[in-house]
């Protein structure tokens, strides 16, 4: 699908320019709680489709910390609320949201577990953030004895 012209104000530009897409606060917290319980892996690891935040070859456990306006949390019921350059912004996260679902399929079909965080939720929920991850790597070791 071919994007219009976005037609933005200095100030929309501005802050747009502040977006760090790699090493958020929230992909930096996860990566160092994983290196600390002993977890190796790759960030941004381009070899995969998506090429996810963290990548945990050994257990072939792709993660993804997703942000909540670019890959559309809730995004049914927000969409409405979008004002500056609505149908631009709405064609682009629905295309984020499948382009999602089709890098989670091409990983699965590779015999890799994707798993998405929302970036919120790793700051609030560590912990629990962790322990899923811990889950599907316990997972996998049994099914691979």
């Amino acid at each position: 699908m071919k994007h219009r012209k976005l037609e933005t104000t200095p100030e929309i530009s501005r802050r747009m320019s502040k977006i760090k897409l790699k090493r958020n606060d929230s992909e930096q917290l996860l990566a160092k709680k994983l290196w600390h319980k002993g977890y190796r892996y790759r960030l941004n690891y381009k070899k995969l489709p998506g090429s996810p935040d963290i990548a945990i070859t050994k257990y072939k456990v792709a993660i993804f910390i997703d942000g909540e306006f670019w890959h559309g949390k809730d995004f049914e019921k927000k969409k409405d609320k979008l004002k500056n350059n609505r149908e631009y912004w709405i064609e682009k996260i629905e295309e984020n949201i499948e382009r999602d679902k089709r890098n989670d399929r091409l990983l699965k079909e590779a015999g890799w577990i994707p798993l998405h965080f929302w970036s919120q939720d790793v700051k609030k929920y560590l912990d629990d953030c962790m322990a899923e991850i811990e889950d599907f790597i316990h997972n996998h070791e049994e099914i691979a004895i």
